[in-house]
């Protein structure tokens, strides 16, 4: 496993349950932090989680991949736009974030969908909530679905929630 870049936490020490949230740079990520931050985490409610919002920076060289002549002068680039691009994505959970009294945020570098495995098991998380960038099937085949994956591996109730697809509008004739 390794190691966290950044944690940042408050009322630490929380004896609460565990909600993690998985996200990413997405709209989908986002839209299913604040329907989280909606449905369990309302203002003036009782906090029941203790909430862990975590994103997952992959490694550089996984993003640049066999890319043959060149690509070791790429690396230091390619790892400024990931972290860059980790602290944008945390920067926006804790603004949404402002009304939860119990929160933490990391960031771990690997694939998403061990990361947040992995961070299930180590905060025995009882809830772990997902986006859903709504792959057909073989988009999801050849990339791989972190929902589907978390759905199979999490041992944790896993809620996937979905952006709805925005009605078009209706013209009158």
């Amino acid at each position: 496993m390794a190691a966290a870049e950044e944690i940042a936490a408050v009322g630490e020490g929380s004896k609460k349950p565990v909600m993690l949230v998985g996200i990413d740079d997405s709209e989908h990520s986002y839209h299913a932090l604040e329907w989280t931050l909606q449905h369990f985490f309302a203002t003036g409610q009782p906090q029941q989680y203790h909430l862990v919002v975590l994103t997952a920076k992959p490694p550089a060289s996984s993003v640049i991949g066999i890319a043959g002549m060149g690509a070791p002068e790429l690396l230091p680039t390619v790892e400024s736009d990931l972290k860059r691009t980790c602290a944008r994505v945390m920067e926006k959970a804790k603004e949404l974030c402002t009304q939860v009294i119990d929160v933490s945020y990391e960031v771990f570098e690997g694939d998403a969908r061990s990361v947040i495995c992995d961070a299930v098991e180590r905060h025995h998380a009882e809830m772990l909530v997902v986006g859903c960038h709504g792959y057909g099937a073989w988009k999801r085949a050849v990339l791989g679905s972190v929902s589907d994956y978390c759905t199979h591996h999490a041992h944790c109730t896993v809620m996937i929630v979905k952006k709805p697809k925005h009605k078009k509008a209706e013209h009158a004739s």
